[in-house]
Order: structure tokens, then sequence, then C-alpha cells
């Protein structure tokens, strides 16, 4: 069949030849034939003639039928015939395109020709002699033609190619019938397959195969099993029991009884026999016996079985360690890891600054041993928190000099190990502890530490278990270092936060304040809160919020905290400073947003609130915070309603509103962030009703509020920093409070001085008398010279100060100078602020109010003197 097909492949591809080239004879012909009747002489003048079919078409029947064509055409420009077989059809136009001949180009296809058929035809222009075609020339040859030429040929080829048939199939069938004798029958394809099954089972297969003859002889053995009976070269054809095998083997063999795995033993190795007979399968009288090494086997199966462990104590390891970013705790899952899949005991030691979370400077062999793991909890080896100096011949320091783990299989052999301690050791070794493999913990090629993989029940360690040590070693010094330099840069955002928080909460008399801060599980955050003394006894109170964690929040929180003290030195009114705020961070998000900075402020909230401890009065304000929590006297507590601004940055200039509460002596007002009362698990109605039963207690201090607070509402894991602030309010004795209204007359100071005088008496401030007198003379006689009515002067007696408010209705504020030396006035401001510890003004909505805060501690016996003395220091000596 497949020489058929290639003689009909054959065949038929001479007879496309055939055709293809009949075919290209017709277009040469047909070539030939146009150029040679286009450039004949006369053609060119018959065209141009006044009658061109007249002399053309005699000469072009003439030629076709001589070069035996099937026609010859000229037709002018236009397409109209002056020549054609059919004389009809001179002076019709020609059908079919020309284009191509008619722009000097020889043009040949196939073509349908009326009357002839399928024509191979060429078209060859007539060139005037000034290169203008004046008319062209087809001249075409039927293909019916061309194929008659090659039905010629056919019988040729189909005798030629049946001769060759009968030639190749004749010769297959007698080399197929010698082959088939030779091979009793078999067809290549199996005789191939055959050999390479015999091949594979002499020298790939890696079990024995034996065949014996039903004699006892030896017909094949594949190289294996020449391994594992060691035989020599010569044995096909020998007796197996001639073999030098051991008795008991050789009569095995040779039995010809079928077996199923019996083991017998050929020197050192135990081999697994199965012995078939092969006659039932058709083959002659004898056996098939196969040979399996169990031994090798079982050392594989128990090496593959070890390194299937040792895979999961990888796996294992990169899942378990690492789990925090605690050193302390990694090293622990370290030792957790490791016993007792691999060791018995594990000591894990590390570097006092990878512990503190620092770079450490260098390897030290003075480590502190952070975790220590067993299988048993009595062992003799130094517990965590030993801070242990290794000798530069122990084990531990030979792995860091070299940088890799060092085995020490047999301690009791190893004497710089017993150095460092040798009662301890001693301890060890009778406790059963016998091998050591120690390790340097490692990261980017700076140590960390070490780990001690010790050995008391298993085997001693060998030197397969070094790379396994290692491995295990390095992920979880790799974790180790993660943890170290989060613990880092957290214990540096926790310090910059913390530094930026208030540390201690000022002395006042106003409010009694506990707080808690307590930062979010991913770090710090910029939640902080502030308690700041003002003027007059008063007591300002922030809480505030800058969303999101990280260095950034701290450090905008602590900027925020910083432009709300000098905000409060300027004495503003709770919606000023807010106001002013929210300019001042909107500010600072535009020159970020100029500068390309990524993070600005946006986000930030607030809540000031001023408590006036004379009146009770509470002013707050709140730029989208969340508002306050007020718990009185007998424990009911309520959310007053205090206008909410947008946060800080967003409020484009719109008026924050202020809140004016009265609130009674020994009441609470507790201010806290969103952190404290939502939550992804909790929503902020559920979080304020927790907070409302957490302080409905009347009779909880500050600080037992703040923990009650928290055990309610504090989540296992905060998402976001929690600030609580609660202050219990309290009221300035009016013993402790004067005040008189002071007529705009310059004859009213004397009256009021001495009024002022009894009052101090009265308090038990002699000592401070005189200045105080002093002081308020000053206040008083410029509020009647420079303000304007109504004028009032008011003492209070707080604590350690004398606190001085002159107010009038004038919103001028006084300024000190140092006077010239000419000058009769401007020196009682100076001495205003000479004697008092600080003062200023503060503007009210109906004026201002000048005051001034004595020091009751600092007071001077003779405050005559220090005046005296200061008045004169404004002269010198060449002035008098």
């Amino acid at each position: 069949m497949v020489v058929m097909l290639l003689v009909v492949a054959a065949v038929a591809a001479l007879v496309l030849q055939a055709q293809s080239a009949s075919l290209q004879t017709a277009r040469g012909r047909s070539l030939v034939g146009a150029e040679a009747f286009a450039h004949a002489p006369g053609t060119l003048k018959a065209m141009k003639s006044a009658d061109p079919s007249a002399l053309l078409q005699p000469r072009a029947e003439e030629v076709r039928k001589q070069a035996k064509l099937n026609y010859i055409v000229a037709f002018s420009p236009a397409g109209v015939r002056w020549t054609h077989p059919d004389p009809n059809l001179i002076g019709k136009r020609v059908v079919g395109s020309y284009a191509e001949a008619l722009h000097g180009k020889v043009h040949q296809g196939t073509y349908n020709t009326p009357g002839i058929g399928r024509a191979v035809y060429t078209m060859v222009p007539v060139f005037d002699t000034d290169g203008k075609v004046v008319g062209l020339v087809s001249v075409g040859i039927a293909v019916k033609s061309v194929n008659e030429h090659v039905a010629e040929q056919l019988p040729l080829l189909f005798g030629s190619a049946a001769g060759g048939l009968v030639l190749v199939t004749g010769g297959s069938a007698l080399v197929s019938r010698r082959l088939r004798r030779q091979t009793h029958g078999l067809d290549p394809a199996e005789m191939t397959r055959m050999y390479e099954h015999h091949d594979a089972v002499l020298h790939s297969v890696r079990e024995g195969v034996l065949v014996i003859s039903g004699e006892g002889r030896l017909l094949l053995a594949n190289d294996e099993a020449c391994r594992l009976l060691d035989l020599p070269e010569d044995v096909l054809g020998r007796r197996v029991t001639d073999l030098g095998l051991a008795p008991r083997t050789a009569t095995l063999l040779a039995s010809g009884r079928a077996v199923t795995d019996e083991v017998i033993l050929v020197g050192e190795r135990l081999l697994a026999v199965n012995l078939r007979p092969t006659a039932p399968h058709g083959g002659p009288t004898g056996g098939v016996a196969t040979l399996r090494d169990t031994t090798e086997l079982r050392a594989v199966a128990g090496r593959a079985e070890v390194a299937r462990e040792r895979l999961q104590l990888l796996y294992a390891a990169g899942v378990r360690i690492g789990t925090t970013l605690d050193v302390v705790r990694t090293a622990e899952e370290l030792a957790e890891v490791a016993v007792p899949g691999f060791a018995d005991f594990v000591t894990v030691e590390l570097l006092d600054a990878v512990r503190r979370g620092e770079e450490p400077g260098g390897a030290s062999l003075t480590m502190h041993r952070t975790a220590v793991r067993g299988v048993r909890d009595d062992h003799p080896l130094y517990p965590a928190g030993e801070m242990i100096t290794f000798l530069p011949a122990m084990p531990q320091a030979q792995g860091l000099q070299r940088g890799h783990a060092v085995l020490e299989p047999d301690l009791s052999m190893a004497p710089d190990w017993q150095a460092l301690d040798p009662e301890r050791q001693q301890r060890v070794l009778d406790f059963g502890i016998h091998s050591l493999i120690t390790v340097p913990l490692q990261a980017r090629d700076v140590v960390l530490g070490m780990v001690d993989f010790w050995r008391s029940e298993k085997e001693p360690f060998a030197e397969e278990d070094l790379s396994f040590a290692e491995e295990l070693a390095a992920r979880a010094a790799v974790a180790i270092d993660n943890a170290r330099r989060y613990t880092r840069e957290h214990t540096m955002a926790v310090t910059l936060q913390r530094s930026l928080l208030p540390r201690s909460l000022p002395e006042q008399s106003a409010l009694d304040v506990a707080h808690r801060y307590l930062p979010a599980q991913a770090g710090v955050g910029g939640d902080w809160f502030d308690v700041i003394p003002l003027p007059g006894a008063r007591v300002g109170l922030v809480v505030g919020d800058v969303v999101g964690h990280g260095l950034h929040a701290a450090v905008t929180m602590g900027r925020l905290r910083t432009v709300v003290h000098n905000f409060c030195a300027l004495d503003l009114s709770p919606d000023e400073l807010l106001g002013h705020l929210d300019e001042l961070v909107a500010h600072i998000d535009q020159n970020e947003a100029a500068e390309g900075e990524s993070e600005g402020i946006t986000g930030a909230t607030c809540l000031f609130a001023i408590y006036d401890p004379v009146s009770g009065r509470c002013s707050i304000a709140r730029a989208g915070h969340p508002g306050p929590a007020l718990v009185l006297t007998d424990g009911t507590v309520t959310f007053p309603d205090v206008p909410v601004s947008p946060p800080l940055g967003l409020g484009a200039g719109l008026p924050i509103e202020t809140a004016e509460l009265n609130l009674p002596e020994g009441s609470r007002l507790a201010l806290y962030t969103d952190g404290l009362i939502g939550n992804r698990d909790r929503d902020i109605d559920t979080g304020l009703e927790l907070l409302r039963q957490a302080l409905a207690h009347p009779d909880q201090t500050p600080e037992q509020a703040c923990q009650a607070v928290l055990d309610a509402l504090l989540p296992a894991r905060p998402s976001d920093d929690i600030a609580l602030l609660v202050a219990r309010t309290r009221l300035l004795d009016p013993d402790r409070v004067a005040d008189w209204d002071v007529p705009s007359e310059p004859t009213a100071v004397a009256p009021l001085r001495a009024a002022c005088a009894r009052q101090l008496e009265s308090w038990g401030l002699d000592q401070v008398a005189f200045t105080a007198e002093l002081i308020l003379s000053e206040l008083v006689t410029n509020a009647i010279r420079y303000g304007t009515e109504p004028i009032r002067l008011r003492l209070l007696y707080d604590r350690d100060s004398l606190i001085c408010e002159v107010s009038d209705g004038s919103s001028t504020s006084p300024h000190l100078r140092r006077a010239a030396t000419t000058d009769e006035g401007g020196r009682g401001l100076f001495l205003v602020a000479h004697f008092a510890r600080r003062w200023g003004t503060r503007y009210t909505a109906r004026g201002k109010v000048i005051w001034t805060e004595q020091s009751l501690d600092d007071a001077a016996a003779g405050p005559g003197d220090a005046m005296g003395d200061i008045l004169l220091d404004q002269w010198d000596e060449p002035t008098l």
C-alpha cells in the first residue's frame, strides 16, 4: 500500500509537472508570436494607415495558421479590433482590460475567449517612433490544446509506474518472507520492542533478575543480580549450584518452586527473593527469580522519613516563628519549634542591644539568655534571663568567629566547653545531655546572638544535622531581626510620642483630673490631651485626634499641642482658639501641598474647654470631635449639646460656636477621643451607652472613673488610639473672692487701697499687702485714666498665689516700656511686671481684663527696699 501510494503520488506529480510545463510553453509561444507580429516590418505602418484591417488581417491569419495559434488580434488603443479569426468581430471593441499594455507593458493572462474557450494570451503594445502606443497585438493559445499535449504523454507515464509497482511489490514480498522465517513470524516492531525490554532488564532495572532453566542452569542474569549476588563474569550456562553461592541461596534458586518475598542473607545484605516458574506461561521449563535489596530500601525509607520530618519542621518554623514583632517572643518560638522534633533542649542567647531593639555594634561574647525550652523542666542549663560570657575557646565563641554552626557530638570529650563553669557543666553531663550544635544567629551579615541545640535522649548530632540547624537558625534570625527593627522603630515612635504628650499634669485648684492614654495595637497615633492653667484660676482642657498612625501622626499631634499652648498664652476664648487653629492647619496643608508633601494634617479634630472655678461656668467648643460626657453629683450622665464645627483645616473660615455649661461643684466632665467609643466591632451608639453605664456612679473619683471606662469599653486589640480625660470640678471658696466697683475718679484709688489692705489682712496676707496695693493702685489708675466704665476690681486668693484683676469697658491694652530718664511717668507697668510673677490682658465681650498673679511663696519681707533699688536703677551716676 505504501509503494502504491508513492507511485500514485509520483504519477500525479509528473502529470501536474507536464501540464505546468505545457502551460509555460504556451505562454512562451504566445509571447513570441505577439512580439514577432508586433515588431514585424510593416505592422507599425499598417496600423498608422487609413485602413489597418485591410493590411493586417491577411498577414495575421497567415501567421496564425503557420504558427498553429488560436488567434492573433490587433486592435487600436481605443479597443477596436483590426484583425480576428472571425471576420464578423473586426471593427468591434475588445472585451476585457488592456490598461497595462496600453501603458507600454507586456501583459499575460488566461481568459475565456468567445469561440475559443479558455486560452493563454499575451498582449504586446506597438510603439510609434516617438514612443506613443499606436496599437496592441494579442496572441492566444487555447488551454485544451495544451491538455491534449499532456494526454499524449500519459500512456508512457502509467506504463512506467505500473512496471515500478510490480518490481517493488515483488521485492518486498521476498524480503518479508525471509525476515519472517528468520524471526519466527515476529514483525520488526515486536523485535525492536523485545530488544529494548531485554536491554532494560539487563542494565537499567534496579532489581536483580535471574532466568534459570529446568536443569538448574543460569540462562540470564542482569547487572543488578550480579552485583547483589557478587557473581563472576562467565556465569551464563553454568549450574546455579556451581556459582559459589551460599547453600541455602543456591538451593532456593534451583528449587523451581514459587516463592514470595523470602528474605535471605547474602553477605551483609538482606535480599527479598521472588521466584516464579515459566512453564505455565508457554515458555520452556524453568523459573524466573527477582532479587530486591531490602537493606538499602530500609535505609532509603529511613532517610526519606527524616527528610520529610525536617521539611515539616522547616515549614512549621516558617509558620510559627515571627508571629509577633517581639524579640523575646520570637526567640521563644524558635525554641518551641525545635523541641522535640530536632533537639531535646534549645537555648537562645541574644545581644543586649538586640533585645532593646538597637543595632548591634558587633559580635560580643557576653549575651543574655533569652529563651530556654526542653523536654524536661528540671535541666541544669542556665535559665532564661541569665547573662553569660562565653570563653574564646568554647564552641559558641568558635561559631561566632567562623560564622557557621559548630558540632560537638560528644560533650564529655570537649574540655573547652566545660571551662566556663566546670561544676554546672558536669551537672549537665550527669543529667544526660551529651551532644551540642551551636549556630550563630545572623541577618544581613550582622550577628544577633546564637542558638544552642542539645540532645540527651536522641542519637548524638551528626555532620548531616549541621545544614538543617543552620537553615532553621537563618529563618529565625530573619524573624528576630525584623522584630528588632520593629522594636527600634516602635520605641523611637513611642518615645517621640511620649515626649510630645504631657508627662505630668500641672498643679491647679480648679479641677481634680485623671487621664489615660493607650496607643493602638498597630503603633503610635495622633490622639492627645492637655490640661493648661489659665489666668484667674481658670483651667483649659483640650483633647485632640489626628487621624492615622505612625510618626507623621505623632509629630502632627506635637505641632498642634504646641500651637494650642501658644494660643492659650494669648488667653483666647475656646471659639477664637479653635478658629485660629483651623486657619493654621489649613495654611500648613496648603504649604505642604505646594512643596509636594504627601501628607498634611487634614483629618485632625479638637475639643477645647475653659473652666472657671469662681463662677462654675465651662465654655466648650469643638471642631469635628466627639462631645463631652457630663456626670452630675447624683450619678446622672448626660451628653451636653455642644455645636460641632468641621474638622481642623476644613472649616474654610466658618464661625465656631461655643456652649456655656454651669457645672455644680463635684460634677465630672469626661473628654475622650473616638477610639474609645467606636471600633470595627461596635458602633458609636453602643459605645456611648457603655460609656454612660461606666460613668453612672456618683462616688467615683476621676481615677476610678478612668479605670471603669477602660474596663467597659477597651477592646482586646485596639485599632485606634484612646485618650481619656476625666475632671471633677471644684469651686473657689467665696471667702477667697473679693470684688469692688471702681468709680471713674482718681480719688477712688485711696479708699480702694485701704479696702484691699483690710481684705488681705483678713486673709493673713500681710507680707504681700504692700506689693499688692502698689500693683492694684497702678492698674486701677490706668483703668481710670485710659479705660472706660464700668471698672471693677477683683482679688482672688488661690492656693499659693494672689490674683488681682481690673476690668473696664475699653479694648485698648497697655504695653510695657522702659521710660526715659527725663520722663515723669511710664514706670508703673514696669514695677507691676517686676513684682508680679506674671501679668497679662484678657479680652472679653465688653472690654478687657488686666490681671496680675503674685506668688505667696516668694514674698519678700521688705518690698519697699526692693522698690527703691528698682527706681534708683533707672538713673545712673552721670545723670545724677
